[in-house]
């Protein structure tokens, strides 16, 4: 075998991954690190994970009272946002729940948010980007022929979080970001600083074609604002739960009338196109690889299985 095939003994990342090296076992630096973070954060008695979770629950109620929400999340119709949105009502939390359109979303996104908005009783601010705005700035990225299109979109989300947050004096954004299924993302697979303000408005600058009015800033100044001067903090609740995908799946489809729409954030039509289809031809970069590494790493899923599953083809011709 040559180096460049070369894969790891646990998970299913290969020497296509970023910034990878393999010990004398040949387990990769991915692996390890997450089970140093998994003895840190997740493989944790119960008891503590739940004292954890309690505190920072009361103290989210504690910063909220007397206010009408107490935190803000923002729903995508995905599995870890969904979930958050139920977890949030069972924990006793009043969240703002914003949901953002950018031009992008799937029918079936789009119900799944009316059903857990109306089952769950939250009041649903829908923030629309200007269209013609955000398609220009798309395209940009589209045409700069960058790894991460997904900018635009990441960068938006956490602006206006940020900014309703402050106008409603929330002090918490709760994040469906989990360690479970999603840690461990190789170098060069994604940007690392999605809010460089400078580097959008550059390719922006280059690539685009119109002046972007409506678009809120987020870089690092107003970042250092929103967290130091006003205190506005972002917490990860999935990580203090034990959050195994498949019977998460099946709970919100049970109890929230949730329906399932394929794969990893695929509640995106763009989301879907750019890792299924730009990502692998383009750039060689099978982000299954990355979904599947975690899963194997949090037991979820085997290697056996994830190696049969990464022989499919990440975008089927009939869907297009």
């Amino acid at each position: 075998k040559k180096m460049d095939d070369k894969i790891c003994t646990k998970c299913v990342y290969d020497s296509s991954a970023g910034g990878i090296s393999f010990d004398e076992k040949g387990v990769c630096n991915y692996c390890r690190n997450y089970e140093r973070l998994a003895a840190k954060y997740i493989d944790i008695p119960k008891e503590k994970k739940l004292a954890e979770l309690n505190t920072i629950v009361a103290k989210i109620k504690r910063l909220g009272k007397g206010n009408k929400y107490d935190c803000i999340l923002g729903l995508s119709g995905g599995v870890d946002s969904s979930y958050l949105a139920y977890l949030a009502k069972d924990l006793g939390l009043r969240p703002l729940v914003v949901h953002f359109d950018n031009g992008w979303n799937s029918e079936l996104a789009v119900k799944n948010i009316e059903n857990i908005v109306n089952k769950l009783h939250y009041d649903l601010y829908t923030h629309v980007f200007n269209w013609e705005e955000f398609k220009d700035l798309q395209l940009a990225y589209l045409k700069a022929g960058v790894v991460d299109i997904e900018v635009p979109t990441d960068y938006l989300i956490f602006a206006v979080l940020n900014k309703l947050a402050a106008k409603f004096k929330i002090k918490y954004i709760l994040s469906g970001y989990n360690y479970a299924t999603e840690y461990g993302m190789p170098k060069g697979w994604n940007i690392s600083n999605k809010f460089d303000h400078l580097n959008l408005s550059n390719i922006h600058k280059r690539f685009g074609k119109m002046k972007l009015k409506n678009f809120p800033k987020f870089g690092r100044y107003q970042i250092f604002y929103y967290q130091n001067i006003i205190g506005i903090e972002t917490t990860a609740l999935l990580n203090h739960v034990t959050y195994i995908k498949s019977d998460v799946k099946e709970f919100i489809k049970k109890e929230l009338g949730w329906q399932d729409y394929g794969g990893k954030h695929h509640e995106s039509i763009f989301t879907r196109f750019y890792q299924d289809y730009i990502l692998p031809k383009k750039f060689k970069i099978d982000k299954r690889k990355a979904h599947w590494s975690a899963l194997i790493n949090s037991g979820q899923a085997t290697r056996d299985e994830a190696l049969e599953a990464l022989k499919q083809e990440p975008y089927p011709i009939k869907d297009q």
